[in-house]
């Protein structure tokens, strides 16, 4: 269910946390579905029960979660939660549009990028790149 990368810069908390929004934000964890008990979840993933009843203080704090005293933590409203990642999207994407667009690219060609990729034809983006970078594409951005 959570994998964590021991490599990464950012505390395990942290890690946990986001794990926990990404099952949240795609379904896995459900509305009103509570969540393993702070000792089992530590057990699972074989680390400190207080660096998880951090990150659940930190959900809890952000609105993704509640507590219900004695009988554990369970998922907030999720249609908040996936506004929110979509307010996060939108405020990224827009920064990439702004460096594309001043990169030159057109804004035919974003378009075109974003269809391929929503369809997931990668391999058309792979071979765009091998006659971008072998000189035998006549297009522009």
């Amino acid at each position: 269910m959570i994998l964590l990368d021991y490599k990464d810069r950012r505390p395990i908390y942290e890690q946990v946390v986001e794990k926990l929004q990404d099952l949240m934000i795609c379904g896995v964890l459900e509305q009103d579905s509570q969540l393993p008990s702070v000792r089992s979840l530590a057990t699972d993933l074989s680390i400190n029960p207080n660096t998880i009843q951090r990150a659940y203080a930190e959900l809890e704090r952000r609105g993704f979660i509640y507590s219900v005293k004695g009988r554990g933590s369970f998922v907030s409203d999720t249609s908040s939660i996936r506004a929110l990642k979509v307010s996060e999207l939108r405020k990224e994407l827009g920064g990439w549009l702004g460096e594309a667009r001043n990169a030159g690219v057109t804004e035919d060609k974003v378009h075109c990028w974003v269809a391929e990729d929503w369809k997931g034809q990668k391999s058309m983006v792979r071979e765009e790149e091998q006659r971008d970078k072998s000189g035998e594409s006549d297009e522009t951005f």
